[in-house]
């Protein structure tokens, strides 16, 4: 490991004319704390001083670090100036010198004990030497020098000392140690706590994070510090945490902090519960615009466009009211996905003219092509394919990702139009041109299936899980289609559970596995999955996969109701429709 380099985090070079105006500071310095400028001896002194420190530099430039280390050591020695110590550190830091620049900084402490600059330095090289044992006087040091009005975010930075320490569990166990006094102070014990609970589970002891965590919130329940601790172990898989992050939140929390549990829930795929953290901040604080945007995004992913609609105003409203002249890119970046949002529950509902209002709304570069891309779409709805197609070619190429996307885009067009031959050729010739783009060559497996091109699609996958062994799509893909055709069952279940490695809780292939359950006779476990995956993401294809399981288990008003909420989301999808003509279900 290059210690070295983590011996400065903080810290940069100082370059030659930065000492040349030093070593004329000190000059003047000398002249100036003698009182009489004339006297011989202070004018010897600072003849002697310039030319130490002048030499000590042309050394340094010339390549001779250990000279130079020496010369400006040794002045730092005479004249008790920070700066000089500090540039002793940074040459021996330079040349690679570890010890060097423990000895100097050593020094240093001794020379100036007050001095935190100093302190921090021989912490730090410390620990880029891999050291950890022997940070505890100056962790100590570090603490207790602190301002009293300074001293929690002092004890809470402890743990950035040591993000890239080799040993974890050692330098956890010494700033316990190092904060021993502090405890059970009220003051300061959340906080220590907090940072060793931190240190704990990054040294992978979750059952000790968590311990520390719990001992934080006992001795100060309204700190923010255990909470966002049990929110990080939350996000590390130690669900026992949530316990204190729901006893918080009880209370009256910043939504910042009900913000970072919103994104907890949503990594989790928690989305329900995400969305009514979400309504409580927009009650509590309906200026929080980002609140608005994520709760109308789930609303609508949920299947509710009416809701979702007036949350996304809420949230476009609020961040235009807000906008200066020069808008933040996370503001752009949050207004595009409101009005894509926008445009696709004007869409559902096919108000096609609105939709089109809110694409032409996006004006960001990087957003442009998709803007554009949907606005094609738009047009195909409404029966002007080719007018479609004209626009995706007409739009501009500014990287390469832009032309497979372009392909992509007017690929799925011709798919929904249920032009597949166009599509087959369309998807071919690029695949055939970009042999190693495994999107375009997934793509063109998708089209081969509905083509009938059976042993096709599955060669095609294949060669994507060849190429993509971690992309979860092509396991699925090729998964699904087995277990739809009732074939190969077995394998079909081993796939989509591949699959589900690569993407835990996916709801979409969740479904394909309960799907792999009902063609396997496995009607109970079915239900089970598939009930699950329907209520993480509400989705008309899972509403037909998990009414004909129920259909067939004779549970039949419940399928119908389920097919119903089903075509509610999308009236128009293929699978829910032609399952409903198969089992000759009128709703």
């Amino acid at each position: 490991m290059d210690y070295y380099h983590l011996m400065m985090p903080f810290h940069r070079f100082r370059r030659f004319p930065v000492l040349l105006a030093l070593v004329c500071a000190l000059s003047a310095s000398a002249q100036t704390q003698s009182g009489k400028a004339a006297e011989p001896t202070t004018s010897a002194l600072s003849s002697e001083l310039f030319y130490q420190l002048l030499l000590g530099e042309l050394n340094a430039r010339g390549g001779e670090p250990g000279a130079a280390y020496s010369l400006i050591l040794d002045a730092a020695r005479k004249t008790n100036d920070p700066r000089l110590y500090q540039r002793a550190v940074d040459i021996a830091l330079q040349a690679r010198s570890g010890d060097s620049a423990l000895l100097a900084a050593r020094a240093w402490k001794q020379a100036q004990p007050a001095s935190r600059e100093a302190n921090r330095y021989v912490l730090q090289i410390l620990i880029g030497l891999n050291r950890i044992g022997e940070t505890l006087e100056p962790l100590k040091s570090e603490v207790a020098t602190s301002d009293a009005k300074e001293r929690v975010s002092t004890i809470l930075g402890l743990a950035r000392y040591f993000a890239r320490a080799a040993d974890k569990k050692l330098a956890a166990s010494t700033v316990e140690q190092a904060l021993t006094s502090h405890l059970n102070a009220p003051g300061t014990g959340a906080a220590a706590w907090s940072v060793i609970g931190r240190m704990r589970l990054d040294a992978d002891d979750a059952s000790g994070a968590l311990s520390a965590a719990r001992k934080a919130q006992a001795l100060d329940a309204k700190s923010e510090h255990p909470v966002l601790l049990a929110l990080a172990m939350m996000g590390a898989k130690v669900p026992q945490a949530e316990a204190l992050v729901t006893k918080y939140l009880e209370g009256k929390p910043r939504p910042e902090v009900r913000m970072v549990y919103v994104r907890v829930l949503l990594d989790a795929q928690r989305y329900a519960e995400a969305t009514t953290q979400l309504q409580l901040v927009t009650s509590e604080k309906p200026d929080y615009a980002e609140a608005w945007l994520i709760r109308g995004v789930l609303e609508l992913q949920e299947g509710h466009p009416a809701v979702a609609e007036r949350s996304l105003q809420q949230f476009v409203d609020r961040t235009l009211a807000q906008r200066d002249d020069t808008p933040r890119p996370q503001a752009l970046r949050g207004l595009t996905q409101a009005y894509l949002s926008l445009a696709q529950i004007a869409e559902q509902r096919k108000d096609f003219v609105q939709a089109d209002v809110w694409l032409q709304r996006i004006d960001s570069q990087e957003d442009r092509l998709n803007a554009q891309l949907r606005r094609a779409a738009l047009l195909a709805r409404q029966g002007k394919l080719e007018d479609a197609r004209q626009l995706i070619r007409s739009q501009p190429e500014v990287s390469p990702a832009d032309g497979r996307l372009k392909i992509s885009a007017e690929a799925q067009l011709l798919r929904d139009s249920k032009q597949y031959p166009a599509a087959y050729e369309l998807l071919a010739q690029a695949v055939s041109t970009n042999p190693g783009d495994f999107d375009l060559t997934y793509d063109l497996a998708m089209v081969a299936e509905k083509l009938g091109k059976l042993d096709e699609m599955e060669q095609l996958l294949r060669s994507v899980i060849a190429g993509k062994p971690d992309d979860p799509h092509a396991y699925n893909a090729l998964g699904y289609s087995l277990a739809d055709r009732s074939i190969r069952l077995a394998e079909a279940k081993q796939l989509v559970l591949k699959a589900l490695d690569y993407a835990p809780g996916d709801p979409f292939i969740s479904d394909s596995l309960g799907w792999v359950e009902f063609r396997s006779g496995n009607l109970a476990e079915a239900q089970r999955i598939l009930e699950t995956a329907f209520k993480a993401r509400p989705d008309a294809e899972i509403a037909a996969h998990l009414g004909e399981v129920l259909w067939n288990l004779g549970q039949r008003d419940q399928a119908l109701s389920t097919w119903k909420q089903g075509l509610e989301i999308n009236a128009e999808n293929e699978t829910l429709l032609e399952t409903l003509k198969r089992l000759r279900v009128t709703l």
